[in-house]
């Protein structure tokens, strides 16, 4: 099983959307996911455990040495499908 590390500003309102998100398509292509989430400032801390990190807004460290998605794009819906590939190839 995959883990997703999802983050946001506060770990609550877009990252919520996003996880439900990236849990749908992974459920649509019969991909086991284990999808969390957490505010950016934690993201340190716990991304060594996750097999990708997705953010809603920018994020770079030098600590992180896991793949990173932005996923703006899955609140706008704007390059939504791209997005949702993306991770999809980062997580088979």
């Amino acid at each position: 099983m995959k883990r997703v590390l999802v983050a946001c500003g506060n770990g609550i309102a877009t990252s919520t959307v996003v996880a439900s998100k990236i849990r749908e398509a992974c459920e649509d292509q019969g991909i086991d996911v284990n999808v969390s989430q957490c505010k950016l400032m934690e993201v340190e801390s716990k991304a060594s455990d996750y097999d990708l990190l997705v953010t809603t807004g920018k994020f770079e460290s030098s600590e992180v040495s896991i793949p990173i998605v932005g996923a703006i794009s899955l609140l706008t819906g704007i390059g939504e499908e791209e997005t949702i590939e993306e991770i999809i190839n980062h997580i088979k």
